[in-house]
């Protein structure tokens, strides 16, 4: 089994999400991500809603992807301003609000300077990026006194009793993938909460969601999904091979299904 704690680093070939992987352009990439929204968007939403998310702020959503979140800070919470950043936007053009900034940038671009925020969130970003303890103190940088930091990203409690299942074997095989392609590394993870108490922040407080993995559901869908696209990557590792993978797609569709599936931890703190 690949243990999915060990810490892959960033590629050697210099990888990125979206270039090397997950290709916004490609088709249904928007509705992957969606997926992954639904079944996410409700547990930050409340986060947000209770760490004051609310009118006056200005928010900055990292990453923003299809703009589920930064729609929500606008229409939900009637947020002041949403600065909406991500390498790729174009999936933010049917968001019509005066009070939405869309930024296309690169969050590891040492020039960017995207003022200073209220309230930043960042979800399924960092995981993905390298030096990613500095770019939490770059993030912690941007706040305004009193404002909030919110990090979101993957972590996972693997059945360690049945490492020889077609599903363990092929998410497993994934986060190998990940690491050696684009760098993903969620051994980090846990760390969140020390890394902002380390940036002076204060309040600082974190959970686990494990969301219910059940067949056909969007989680269900999202996992399918992935490793649909990443088949080549998945059968690089040595991990696993193309009746293994197949094994795993349809385990995700099947009333067998009975798996803690990957969850998100999220950690905040406060400016004082």
């Amino acid at each position: 089994m690949i243990d999915s704690r060990i810490p892959y680093g960033a590629p050697a070939d210099g990888g990125r999400y979206g270039e090397d992987l997950f290709e916004p352009e490609r088709p249904g990439e928007a509705a992957r991500i969606d997926a992954g929204a639904l079944v996410y968007d409700p547990f930050t939403t409340h986060r947000l809603r209770m760490l004051g998310a609310g009118p006056g702020l200005r928010c900055l959503e990292v990453g923003a992807g299809t703009g589920t979140v930064a729609r929500w800070l606008l229409e939900e919470a009637g947020v002041e301003e949403v600065v909406a950043l991500d390498r790729d936007t174009d999936a933010l053009a049917a968001l019509e609000d005066h009070r939405l900034r869309v930024l296309t940038a690169d969050l590891t671009d040492e020039h960017l300077r995207p003022g200073t925020f209220d309230l930043i969130h960042a979800r399924f970003v960092l995981m993905h990026l390298p030096d990613r303890r500095r770019i939490v103190s770059r993030l912690a940088g941007w706040l305004n006194p009193g404002g909030t930091l919110v990090l979101g990203d993957a972590v996972e409690l693997p059945d360690l009793l049945g490492t020889r299942s077609a599903y363990r074997r092929t998410m497993d095989a994934m986060w190998q993938a990940l690491g050696t392609t684009i760098g993903t590394d969620i051994s980090g993870v846990p760390a969140y909460p020390r890394f902002l108490s380390e940036e002076d922040l204060r309040n600082v407080a974190a959970e686990v969601f494990c969301p219910p993995l059940l067949p056909g559901s969007p989680l269900a869908r999202f996992w399918s999904e992935t490793w649909s696209r990443m088949r080549p990557a998945l059968e690089a590792t040595g991990q696993v091979d193309a009746d293994v993978i197949e094994e795993a797609l349809a385990y995700l569709d099947s009333p067998r299904l009975a798996e803690l599936g990957p969850g998100m931890a999220m950690a905040w703190g406060r400016r004082t």
